[in-house]
């Protein structure tokens, strides 16, 4: 029989819901059962549908129109029967797309190793015994069995619950963990108030329970979001964009010569097919073989760069967007915070009683007034012990000598809190064992304990303040105890209602003495005091977020917690200014169209959102991006997907973050550090700025050849220059002096400059009049090298004046990498000659320039013949013009003008 799916498990009884899936909860499943379901509903997976196959990646590699012009060029060539030429046209795009195919699979890999990580086991009840599995086995029917720390594997519908507790921050984005029973509930109960039903991705933080699988895989929750992330299509990167019309621009242009080429030549009667090889020459001297190559390694560089700091970026392009980022949309528990509820301060009848240290670390001192308590006494340690007493969370020594937590994480703050004054649960309960235990009461708000003392039963009470401080009639000072009068009442919730205003989390603590372990909980407590604590933000995060807003990167935290929570969070990170840290309300966000103008400048001048629900998100992340920023999201939680999805970058959480939050990201943070991402903007910044240098000077570089072809055609010179050759000087020495500008580490100003306009192209006017300006100085270079080898050989028709102009080209363009720098910095120390990689660049391609003369093979199939010392001396001196000429430019604009934030070869 096949067990189709209840369509409300939570609102029909257990009994009902056991007997629908033909399952008895004390002995569970069969094996045979489990095998026929396993083939109805398949594995208990999410489909891995964001991830490309093979077959897609190695097809997007040969996608750019650059690469398509280089492709036409390589048939056209063996269509006129230049086989070389052609051969070595489609040798340079196999490597290019070997280069990006194997870059995108390393990065891919890497996000299915985390996924890996992701994986988990499940007890469960088969055939009357407990058993545990891989929660991919998982079936519908299945019995599955949870103890507090537990990873729910599917779509639960409780049986049993005791003191059960979950964690449900990564689906509703609600931070405090939920209260779980067995009792149905109303079938158009919201997913957030299902109080019987437990959910794939989310934890148990408390307590244990027996539950029934009721959806697995794709059918959950998780899957049900992780599904419709699919729907949503990727937009190109600016990259990409600007790249593909870098290659548009190329398209007319190379034209445009080849017409200019070929009429010119026919009006002054020269051979057709003279010219039609001509126009050949400029077509390859046009189009940069080398662009696509460069342009790939420097984005898998920045690729591994990035992962080197814990940041996985799942494809080459959004490398780049992270450079052009202004605004970056970040949630606060874990990505801001701790993710760890860390005692504070305890208020006591003497006054207030502050605790240092943070997180899971028992390290940490307790002061009063600006006095530190070295042994806790009195009314503190009765509020230590009642807080680790009151307790259902755990602390262990962890396997790497730290402490291990499991439960609720306010009950594990009160546990560290404990040990911080050197009270471990575990030997206070050896002391005053536990007798009873009266679980939370949403309703009352309160939990107790009852422990054996003396032939009596000491009571340890916590709960919400107003419900303790009217359950309780006396105080607890230092002198004994105090009757509680009404105007106390009010003074206890009035300060209970300030530190929750500082976004403290508070509880209050009570005790009291029974002869009884039956007598009523609460009645005639004595109130000990308050306790506040709060997720405390890391570390590094301040000081980030202020290198952030000096790099022009708005932060914008967005937060489902309360606004006081938030307020206080904003304040502690730096986040908004001194004059206005008051959180917006995520319902201000509702309806983003009909937002007045006044209106979406307050909400897009806001730094802290409080209340915001994952729709919230999306709206947010659209009113930036409809204002012209480019938009990264943070997130961890399966709420997060849609926003990490719309984003312009979506930033993943690697550690805690949940299998489809990665799957709609851009980037993994495998640290979960929000310092990562200011490096990864970096780093983008960056690799842009380089893009741009190599780009100006391997256009420069073509535009020379071009140049040159041209120039010379137009005096009636030969050409100065063979097809192959330029294809040598194209593939081979351009590229490598190319690559090593990628190395340049940036300035140290980078981070001080406003991100780039996500509108402004990789060449802007300025950009193209000075690849105009180097590419007319080396082509009359090498065209005045190769007019000077013609008197020294006796015409220009000999092989030895073609290898003065083609070796006059190669090592001006070696040269010219020097033209790159910055022009406000030094001629002699600069980003350029500080860069190991361009030494190392000029070295390898001067030995292959030479090499092309004098390796017998390789000489003649480049058509190049050896030189006199006379024709090296022609070389070396015009090859140096071009350099020379140009380092008197930058000096000029360095004295008249300041360099432009993110210029490329002005970098």
């Amino acid at each position: 029989m096949k067990a189709q799916p209840i369509e409300t498990p939570w609102a029909t009884d257990t009994s009902a819901v056991t007997e629908h899936y033909e399952v008895d909860p004390e002995t569970g499943l069969s094996d045979s059962t489990v095998a026929a379901r396993t083939d109805q509903f398949g594995p208990n997976t999410l489909r891995e549908q964001e991830q490309r196959s093979a077959w897609q990646t190695l097809f997007d590699q040969f996608r750019s129109a650059i690469v398509l012009l280089l492709a036409a060029a390589g048939v056209a060539a063996f269509l006129l029967g230049k086989f070389v030429e052609g051969v070595s046209i489609f040798v340079v795009l196999v490597i290019n797309g070997a280069i990006g195919f194997v870059t995108e699979r390393r990065a891919i890999a890497s996000v299915e190793s985390l996924q890996e990580l992701s994986e988990i086991d499940a007890r469960v009840r088969r055939d009357g015994e407990v058993v545990t599995i891989s929660a991919a086995e998982l079936v519908p029917g299945d019995i599955v069995i949870l103890n507090a720390g537990a990873v729910v594997p599917a779509d639960l519908r409780v049986l049993e619950a005791s003191k059960l507790q979950a964690d449900e921050s990564a689906l509703t984005g609600e931070s405090v963990p939920v209260g779980k029973s067995s009792a149905p509930v109303d079938g158009d109960t919201p997913l957030a108030e299902r109080e019987n039903m437990l959910y794939k991705g989310t934890h148990v933080t408390r307590g244990t329970a027996e539950a029934v699988v009721v959806a697995t895989g794709m059918d959950t929750e998780l899957g049900a979001i992780s599904a419709s992330l699919a729907k949503t299509a990727r937009e190109k990167t600016p990259l990409q964009a600007d790249l593909d019309e870098l290659g548009h621009t190329l398209v007319p242009f190379l034209l445009v010569v080849a017409v200019i080429v070929l009429v010119s030549g026919w009006l002054r009667g020269q051979d057709l097919f003279l010219m039609v090889e001509t126009a050949i020459a400029l077509a390859i001297a046009t189009v940069p073989e080398g662009l696509p190559v460069v342009a790939t390694l420097l984005l898998a560089r920045g690729m591994w760069r990035m992962a080197d700091r814990d940041a996985l970026v799942s494809n080459l392009a959004s490398v780049e967007t992270l450079g052009s980022t202004n605004v970056i949309c970040t949630d606060k528990t874990g990505t801001l915070t701790e993710n760890e509820m860390t005692v504070t301060e305890y208020l006591l009848p003497s006054g207030s009683v502050s605790v240092t240290g943070t997180g899971i670390d028992s390290t940490g001192v307790f002061e009063q007034a600006g006095d530190s308590i070295e042994t806790p006494s009195g009314p503190l340690l009765e509020a230590l012990e009642v807080g680790v007493l009151c307790n259902n969370a755990s602390v262990e020594p962890g396997s790497e000598g730290d402490l291990a937590a499991t439960g609720d994480p306010t009950e594990v703050a009160l546990l560290v809190a404990g040990l911080k004054a050197g009270i471990d649960r575990s030997e206070l309960l050896e002391t005053v064992p536990e007798a009873r235990e009266v679980s939370f009461d949403p309703a009352r708000k309160m939990m107790a304990t009852y422990h054996e003392t003396d032939g009596d039963y000491r009571v340890a009470v916590k709960g919400a303040p107003e419900a303790v401080v009217e359950a309780a009639d006396r105080v607890l000072g230092e002198d004994g105890t105090d009757s509680l009068s009404k105007a106390d009442r009010e003074a206890w919730l009035a300060e209970s209602e300030r530190m929750a205003e500082d976004g403290l989390r508070v509880l209050a603590l009570a005790t009291k003495t029974v002869g009884d372990s039956e007598a009523p909980p609460y009645e005639g407590l004595s109130l000990i005091g308050l306790v506040a604590m709060i997720d405390p933000p890391r570390t590094e995060v301040a000081e980030t977020i202020q290198r952030c807003q000096e790099a022009g990167v708005r932060v914008v935290m967005a937060t489902g917690d309360h606004a006081g929570t938030a307020r206080n969070v904003g304040r502690s990170v730096g986040l908004g200014t001194a004059e206005n840290t008051e959180p917006v309300l995520g319902s201000a966000l509702d309806d983003p169209e009909s937002l007045a103008e006044a209106e979406r400048e307050r909400l897009l001048d806001a730094s802290i959102f409080a209340r915001v629900s994952p729709e919230n998100k999306l709206d947010l992340i659209e009113l930036h991006q409809t204002a012209g920023s480019v938009v990264a999201m943070t997130g961890d939680g399966v709420n997060d997907a849609p926003a990490l999805k719309n984003a312009d970058i979506g930033v993943a959480m690697g550690q805690r973050g949940t299998q489809v939050a990665r799957e709609a990201s851009d980037m993994v943070l495998r640290d979960d550090n929000f310092e990562s991402i200011y490096h990864a903007i970096r780093e983008g910044r960056v690799i842009f700025r380089n893009i741009r240098k190599f780009v100006v000077y391997l256009m420069s570089c073509n535009l020379s050849e071009l140049l040159a072809i041209l120039l010379a055609s137009i005096v009636g010179f030969p050409l100065p220059l063979l097809p192959l050759q330029i294809l040598f000087l194209n593939v081979v020495t351009d590229i490598f002096p190319a690559f090593a500008l990628g190395g340049c580490a940036g300035d140290s100003e980078i981070m001080c400059r406003p991100p780039r306009d996500q509108d402004e192209p990789i060449l802007t006017r300025t950009h193209w009049t000075e690849l105009g300006l180097y590419g007319a100085l080396i082509a009359v270079a090498t065209v005045g090298a190769f007019a000077l080898g013609g008197q020294l050989y006796g015409g220009m028709g000999h092989p030895e004046v073609v290898t003065i102009s083609f070796l006059t080209l190669a090592f001006a363009q070696l040269w010219h990498v020097f033209n790159m720098r910055d022009p406000a910095s030094g001629v002699v120390r600069n980003e350029v000659t500080e860069n190991g990689y361009v030494w190392g660049a000029l070295a390898l391609s001067s030995l292959l320039v030479v090499g092309t003369v004098y390796l017998p093979g390789v000489s003649l199939a480049l058509g190049t013949a050896p030189i006199q010392a006379e024709g090296w001396l022609v070389v070396l001196g015009m090859s140096l013009v071009p350099l020379l000429v140009g380092q008197v430019v930058l000096l000029l604009r360095g004295r008249l003008n300041s360099p432009e934030p993110d210029s490329g070869n002005r970098s």
